[in-house]
């Protein structure tokens, strides 16, 4: 493909510390995503320290990482990044092309999803997914609108929406990005928890900080392998993954590696002694950024008991004492998941951007 402007596509070097000698390029593929991140959101909610992010780019058997950096004029203006999930007999690839404002526009994008593409193909996948946040136009500004076919959510037809259907994507699920000031909400969450004790008998509270304590290991691991099967995929296709005691290990030294407080909050049946319902939240090295809510599951065969309220609640009580100086809760959720987001609007999470999940199937 023809580009109005030279630039170089580079295999991004994954050192084994950010002071190695080789780490240069791992730092400036880091700087660069927080800042293309902050031209898309206008904030530093979703940035990283390149210390946090390595230990998610050093070799993993649940999945093969492969990544590039984009350079123009020897400078680095963007990443590529595919996944290629390790089940059995997955026919899926997930990717990333990110690019500086600068650059784009300028026929780069459409030569780095050849390569994409390409890299997709020779590994044998045939279903590529990726996500992309969609912000709304400024105020007065005039856009068609694109509807998810769940009949769940929308996105206006912007530069990323045109450049996945320009190469063949389509848009099958539209996720909602929401916000908590923590402080205002915390009377209504202290309410929210009673309530919610009052609907789960036989259930009980348990929080830790990561790594998983040995008690629930095993049954901590099958909840986390059910986000797989229990969370609304529209029309995606998602491999039903399998979790031991040995991959949340590799997940939870991830984080821990990273220099980041993960705080994990589970709903136990006490009848089992088994974990049926969880929230995690996260943070950075930095006590004062925007939290991350990662996964939230409560397991189908235990719904209608209030537990997805419960740990929710009880996690962001727990994480006020934790990381007092976090004002922040930033989450991510399913348009038609209703009962979550039900949820988090009750507690006072507020909509901050929409997140466009597009999918091509290859001939």
């Amino acid at each position: 493909m023809t580009t109005s402007v030279p630039f170089e596509l580079r295999p991004l070097v994954v050192p084994a510390s950010v002071d190695a000698s080789d780490a240069a390029d791992f730092v400036a593929m880091v700087d660069v995503r927080n800042e293309i991140y902050r031209e898309i959101s206008d904030n530093d909610d979703e940035a990283v320290t390149p210390a946090q992010l390595l230990p998610h780019f050093q070799p993993d058997p649940d999945n093969d990482k492969r990544s590039w950096i984009v350079l123009v004029e020897d400078q680095v203006v963007g990443r590529v990044i595919v996944d290629l999930p390790a089940e059995e007999g997955s026919q899926v690839a997930y990717w990333t092309v990110e690019l500086l404002e600068r650059v784009q526009g300028r026929g780069i994008g459409g030569a780095l999803h050849a390569v994409v593409e390409g890299t997709a193909r020779d590994a044998g996948r045939t279903v590529l997914q990726a996500w992309a946040e969609h912000p709304e136009p400024d105020a007065g500004a005039t856009s068609e609108r694109l509807a998810a076919p769940t009949g769940y959510g929308e996105i206006p037809l912007d530069r990323p929406a045109r450049y996945f259907r320009r190469h063949g994507y389509t848009l099958e699920q539209v996720d909602r990005k929401s916000v908590l000031e923590i402080e205002p909400a915390l009377p209504s969450v202290r309410d929210l928890l009673a309530d919610a004790r009052s609907h789960a008998d036989g259930y009980r509270v348990e929080q830790w900080m990561l790594p998983t304590p040995e008690a629930y290991r095993e049954s901590f691991a099958w909840a986390k392998s059910r986000m797989s099967t229990d969370a609304p995929a529209a029309g995606l296709e998602i491999d039903e993954e399998t979790w031991d005691v040995e991959r949340l290990a590799r997940h939870d030294a991830r984080f821990v590696d990273g220099g980041q407080t993960v705080l994990v909050t589970v709903a136990v049946h006490e009848a089992t002694g088994t974990v049926v319902a969880f929230n995690e939240l996260c943070s950075g090295v930095d006590p004062t950024a925007a939290t991350q809510q990662m996964d939230t599951l409560v397991l189908r065969e235990h719904r209608g008991h209030r537990l997805g309220q419960l740990v929710k609640c009880a996690g962001i009580l727990r994480w006020r004492e934790v990381m007092p100086r976090s004002s922040r809760i930033v989450t991510w959720n399913a348009e038609e998941n209703r009962p979550m987001l039900s949820i988090n609007e009750t507690i006072g999470f507020e909509p901050a951007a929409y997140i466009g999940a597009w999918k091509k199937v290859l001939d």
